[in-house]
């Protein structure tokens, strides 16, 4: 089959784990004999980076504002650039529709594919991306929440999780321009064109679920992109308990309040792995403290031995969690976690026994704690982490059941070709 994903971003211009998931997919289907072709808006990277990335361009087919890259993975990637990249994702934020990227999506969606997947379409093209697919199978992957919460993850005036929504007053808050077509019918009608939305947990699927967006939503875990190797060729670290944080170094993660807490604790390691707003702050702060190391951003192909060499995972999330990437590359490496309970990070847990959910800096400390000075509390942890991955979150597990939901769908459209669209108002 031919496949398209539609991303506002795509490694290496990122900033997350929706990115890495899509091109993780994506390799996977072309090892599976599908042909896949990717599109994404690096206008929108270079809107938010801190500095340019200098990429390699190979095989470039020029299309106006689009650079068409044959990868040495077998992927296709179309990448969307412009002279007013500030001003294209202005547009498109605005009004949810493609702007200056108009012309040249609609050019490669208007191409024959059999399944179009669309990611986080925030500000490659918005809503009305969605309607110029013409591809028999349309789907939606929820990797954030933004199609309810304009700041993506419910964190409200920049400070707390949202208790209740003000979203114009949040978006003042958090300088966020307000986004008035949120309060018309685009919403729904844009949804109109697609088939089923893909959510990796529950708690996703259920708030979506709660704005009656009128289309059918399945549960789909998502899977990790990294496997070590067997489980017993990465055994429990030795030496000091080392604790390990990986993603955004920003508020919302929770991240700042992990330094306070071990530099209390100095027979114990933390390691916080990745980029943010607060990562220069946290890092002058604590300088003095030799425990506790910020190692910055890594690839993601050299992640894999920070989570083996540690004794847990700590993912401190404030904002709900959709499913959380880097609890699955513990677990794929053998690791526990400790999460916090927001939004979908403990779905995984609850699922595999390996590892603790807290609701308090007290239930945190104890299990922080309890993991130190427990080694076989933290091996026998170890190996259901492992076996988790294994058996739910792992490319083959989610590829097989991907192309399942896709044969599902177009075999219920060919027997009911208006059953989809028949409970919308």
């Amino acid at each position: 089959m031919r496949f398209c994903m539609v991303s506002t971003f795509y490694p290496p211009y990122h900033f997350g784990g929706d990115a890495i998931f899509v091109q993780s997919l994506s390799r996977a289907l072309v090892a599976h004999g599908h042909q896949v072709e990717v599109v994404h808006c690096e206008d929108a990277y270079r809107l938010n980076a801190p500095a340019p990335i200098a990429a390699a361009v190979t095989n470039p087919v020029a299309v106006t504002n689009t650079v068409a890259v044959a990868g040495s993975d077998g992927i296709l990637v179309h990448s969307l650039r412009s002279r007013y990249y500030s001003l294209s994702s202005i547009v498109t934020q605005q009004t949810s529709r493609p702007g200056f990227n108009g012309p040249a999506l609609r050019r490669i969606l208007d191409r024959p594919f059999d399944v179009v997947n669309f990611h986080n379409i925030s500000l490659v093209g918005g809503l009305e991306t969605l309607p110029l697919s013409r591809a028999p199978v349309n789907l939606y992957t929820l990797h954030e929440h933004w199609l309810l919460c304009p700041t993506h993850i419910f964190w409200k005036n920049r400070r707390q999780s949202c208790d209740s929504p003000q979203c114009i007053r949040c978006c003042l808050r958090s300088g966020i321009p307000p986004q008035f077509w949120r309060y018309s019918g685009l919403p729904k009608r844009s949804l109109r064109s697609v088939d089923a939305l893909l959510s990796p947990s529950a708690y996703t699927a259920g708030r979506h679920e709660e704005a009656n967006l009128g289309r059918p939503i399945h549960i789909l875990p998502t899977f990790s992109p990294i496997d070590p190797g067997p489980a017993e060729a990465h055994p429990p670290p030795d030496g000091r308990p080392r604790f390990v944080y990986v993603g955004r170094v920003t508020r919302s993660k929770g991240v700042d309040l992990l330094p306070p807490l071990f530099a209390g604790l100095p027979q114990f390691d933390l390691d916080i792995v990745g980029a943010g707003d607060l990562l220069n702050e946290l890092k002058q702060k604590y300088a003095a403290y030799p425990s506790i190391r910020f190692l910055g951003p890594r690839e993601h192909s050299q992640i894999a031995p920070c989570y083996s060499a540690a004794t847990a995972l700590i993912l401190p999330s404030l904002a709900p969690e959709v499913f959380p990437l880097c609890i699955l590359e513990a677990f794929a490496c053998g690791t526990p976690v400790i999460v916090h309970d927001s939004g979908g990070s403990r779905e995984a847990v609850d699922r595999s026994g390996a590892g603790f959910v807290y609701r308090s800096d007290r239930e945190l400390l104890d299990a922080i704690m309890a993991l130190a000075s427990q080694p076989r509390l933290r091996a026998g942890w170890s190996l259901r982490a492992r076996a988790a991955y294994e058996q739910f979150y792992n490319e083959k597990r989610y590829v097989s059941d991907y192309l399942g939901l896709i044969d599902q769908i177009k075999s219920s459209a060919t027997a009911h070709p208006q059953e989809l669209d028949a409970a919308l108002p």
